[in-house]
């Protein structure tokens, strides 16, 4: 039965309506079926969305709470790592508490991925079933501020869990990059629509966050919308389906540029060259002005934590990201750490 299907996958995934859309299953799951190597292979994602929302559209029944084991976790950040950690420790009897910084829980879910790919009430839906296990959702608190990480141990936690992302936006640090005209990704898939930039917009990056950058852009109205590299085509890290829809609704691409100066009426690249070492570098002199009224920075993001620097005994890489042994546990003993905090910016 549809049902029989959904309660197979949930006992190895929390948000199986959230992975069956987002999830690049063409370089996961469906890369290693066997019936890929002689035609499509399983559509494995689009299967699990069904199921997913079959079950979100019919199900009555509320999740069986587990047994409580009397031990208090504290997760912090809602995105995919602490929802998913979330679900996991509800069934296994824990009494979970999620502090999630902003007022929607959901992380990335909600404010780095446009409505087009994951519609918010498929997310909420998703927070609701662990609501309905038992786990409390904590919002509008920043962990590391206000309340540090020693604060939660004070109040009787066992453990905490970090899953609270990279919410920095990297900077390429060339000129014009605090301009007006001038959006980075990250804050731009979480309110593009306080941004102003205009109906020729330049995308810098050809990134998953770049796509979703440049298709929002276009529903927000632009006319146009180029998205720059600074490396060949074959280099693009987004996943071939978001690129074939970003070129079917109009995205244009221009590769081996590198931004070398923004203005508020376009960009100056250079050109790139692959060398012998197979690096692309930058051909002096080959400087051109492409014109624009707009441009969204979308190179990945880096990491910036309160949380750490108001916690002692935790330590990091030279990246700024948590430092973790096999089984996920911080240098801090009781402090766990998973996803981009711990990985870096990734799928």
């Amino acid at each position: 039965s549809y049902e029989g299907a959904y309660q197979v996958i949930h006992q190895t995934s929390s948000l199986p309506a959230v992975c069956g859309r987002v999830c690049p299953q063409e370089s996961q799951c469906e890369m290693h079926c066997v019936r890929g190597k002689k035609g499509d292979p399983v559509g494995i994602g689009r299967l699990e969305r069904f199921v997913a929302d079959w079950h979100n559209a019919h199900s009555t029944e509320a999740p069986e709470k587990p047994q409580p084991n009397g031990h208090k976790v504290a997760v912090v950040g809602s995105g995919p790592a602490g929802l998913t950690c979330a679900g996991d420790l509800a069934k296994k009897g824990y009494d979970v508490t999620v502090f999630e910084a902003l007022h929607l829980a959901g992380g990335v879910l909600v404010y780095g991925i446009p409505e087009f790919r994951l519609p918010k009430s498929i997310v909420q839906k998703e927070v609701d079933g662990l609501k309905a296990m038992g786990v409390k959702v904590e919002t509008n608190t920043v962990v590391g501020r206000t309340i540090t990480i020693d604060d939660l141990f004070r109040d009787g936690y066992k453990s905490v869990v970090i899953g609270a992302g990279l919410w920095k936006a990297n900077a390429m640090h060339i000129k014009g990059e605090a301009l007006g005209n001038v959006a980075f990704g990250i804050d731009y898939l979480a309110n593009s629509k306080a941004f102003r930039l205009g109906d020729d917009i330049a995308v810098i990056g050809v990134g998953n966050s770049a796509m979703d950058c440049a298709r929002t852009a276009i529903r927000n109205g632009a006319r146009h919308v180029t998205c720059y590299a600074r490396r060949d085509e074959s280099c693009i890290s987004a996943s071939a389906y978001e690129v074939s829809y970003a070129k079917l609704e109009g995205v244009g691409f221009r590769f081996c540029k590198a931004p070398v100066e923004i203005r508020e009426n376009g960009l100056i690249c250079r050109d790139t060259v692959k060398n012998e070492e197979g690096k692309f570098v930058q051909v002096e002199g080959s400087e051109t002005f492409y014109p624009h009224t707009g441009v969204i920075v979308s190179v990945s993001q880096g990491s910036e934590s309160n949380l750490v620097k108001t916690t002692t005994g935790i330590e990091t890489n030279q990246k700024g990201l948590l430092t973790v042994s096999e089984d996920g546990s911080t240098t801090r003993e009781g402090v766990f750490a998973g996803g981009d905090a711990v990985m870096g910016a990734r799928t």
